[in-house]
């Protein structure tokens, strides 16, 4: 008797790419296909690419061609490929890649079964492929997903993304997401409260919104459809615990949403705010807008409506025509600023973006130095933020044993955003991965806060 298809996905990139792979997953398992942790031991492999950087990019390529090493040497008969890369460079790939038998494109998500191929149940169909369309580069993506899609979570049972927009009218200069996810899109606020409600009765207990531009979510859907108004809808959905907000653009972020994030209780006081940077002059020339002024301004506006708030940004380095003194700013800004959690990158000089017609005259030298100049100036802020949180109570949502001791449970404080930010070490008590405890912080340790379970939250 035949077996169903094996199917194995390797996604890249963010957590709004993986909710696109969670989709794709769902999809085949709506198919009959049998789902597989290794990709080694699938009939099919899908690689869902990243397109944001050239190190992105060149991740894919090489997770592909390991790929396409499965289909010489291992089981894999079919190698699909999907995703933002396909959606930029189509055209290229089908060129550069013969290996690859079907190319999956940002519209074609809910179609991935039968552009892989598959048939439900029984081994991968050894018919042609549905051929993914021909696409000129940088086609705009107009597909939008929502509540009704079948999905398979790729995240631990008690934790979940919810995509609530797609694309971005932004134009950043070093930015060239718009160009390939398309223009802004909101989802019904239906839909997103539909899901949430779904995952929470799934035993999802936090649920993180993402989007390119969070704050800008409901402004093309009309009066009254706001971030604001759809978190006041969340809080109310029973069996939530946390919700929290990635991806808070500066300009956007208005004292009505600041003021519901204050209110509600399970939205968390925790403020994802990439800027960027802190000069006037090279925030211009990325087409941001601001400075370290008005940056202080509002974050000073952040923390007068959540004193207890968790603030987390992103800077680039390198920007074309980023001199020392620039760069100088952007340090005394971090100093003054006292952010929580800091992440950096260097510049790409990406075609298709407004930056690229500028000369890309830092070097790479020059933006590696920068990034670590900028992470080793933020470590002790980090360090002593948490310092300070030594003595106090707070919530934690335990996510099991530490991979390296049994000793110490792994959990994160509201404060802690999965997979960017520290962890709490809890090596007093024991709860259940997935269960929300009260605990007090007995120490720090870098990044990290070390604390002892109290009781039940």
């Amino acid at each position: 008797m035949s077996h169903p298809t094996r199917v194995g996905m390797i996604s890249l990139g963010c957590a709004k790419n993986l909710v696109d792979a969670e989709v794709m997953l769902g999809h085949l398992d709506a198919a009959g296909c049998e789902l597989v942790a290794e990709p080694g031991d699938a009939d099919v492999v899908v690689v869902n690419t990243c397109a944001f950087i050239e190190s992105a990019r060149e991740e894919s390529v090489q997770a592909i061609l390991e790929a396409a090493e499965l289909k010489r040497t291992g089981r894999a008969r079919k190698l699909i490929v999907a995703g933002c890369l396909v959606q930029r460079y189509g055209d290229e790939l089908r060129q550069a890649l013969p290996e690859v038998d079907a190319f999956v494109d940002l519209d074609q998500v809910p179609a991935i079964a039968a552009l892989s191929g598959v048939s439900a149940p029984g081994l991968a169909s050894d018919l042609p492929l549905l051929a993914a369309r021909p696409a000129a580069r940088t086609r705009r993506a107009t597909w939008l997903y929502d509540d009704a899609e079948p999905r398979i979570r790729a995240t631990p049972p008690w934790t979940a993304y919810v995509k609530i927009a797609e694309g971005c009218d932004h134009s950043c200069a070093f930015c060239a997401i718009p160009t390939f996810r398309g223009a802004f899109r909101s989802r019904d606020p239906a839909s997103v409260v539909r899901e949430a409600t779904a995952l929470a009765q799934a035993g999802v207990r936090e649920i993180n919104l993402v989007a390119q531009d969070s704050s800008h979510y409901g402004r093309d859907l009309g009066p009254g459809h706001g971030l604001a108004e759809l978190l006041e809808r969340l809080d109310s959905v029973p069996g939530l615990r946390w919700i929290r907000v990635h991806y808070l653009y500066p300009n956007t972020l208005s004292d009505r949403v600041l003021a519901a994030m204050a209110r509600l209780p399970r939205v968390v006081p925790y403020v994802d705010l990439p800027l960027q940077h802190a000069h006037g002059d090279v925030l211009a020339r990325m087409r941001r807008g601001g400075s370290a002024e008005s940056h202080l301004r509002l974050l000073d506006r952040i923390r007068a409506a959540m004193p207890d708030v968790t603030l987390r940004t992103t800077f680039l380095v390198g920007f074309p025509g980023e001199s020392e003194s620039e760069f100088d700013t952007l340090l005394e800004f971090l100093d003054t600023a006292r952010f929580d959690h800091v992440g950096v990158f260097d510049y790409s000089h990406e075609e298709g973006t407004h930056g690229h017609a500028l000369a890309d005259d830092v070097p790479a030298q020059v933006k590696n130095e920068r990034k670590a100049r900028l992470l080793e100036r933020q470590q002790p802020i980090a360090f002593a933020r948490n310092a300070a949180r030594v003595g106090t109570r707070v919530e934690v949502l335990v996510e099991g044993v530490h991979p390296e001791t049994e000793h110490l449970l792994v959990g994160r404080t509201r404060g802690q955003a999965r997979e960017v930010d520290g962890q709490m070490l809890l090596n007093d008590g024991f709860a259940e991965a997935g269960r929300l405890v009260s605990a007090e912080i007995t120490d720090s340790a870098g990044y990290d806060l070390v604390g002892a379970i109290l009781g039940p939250a």
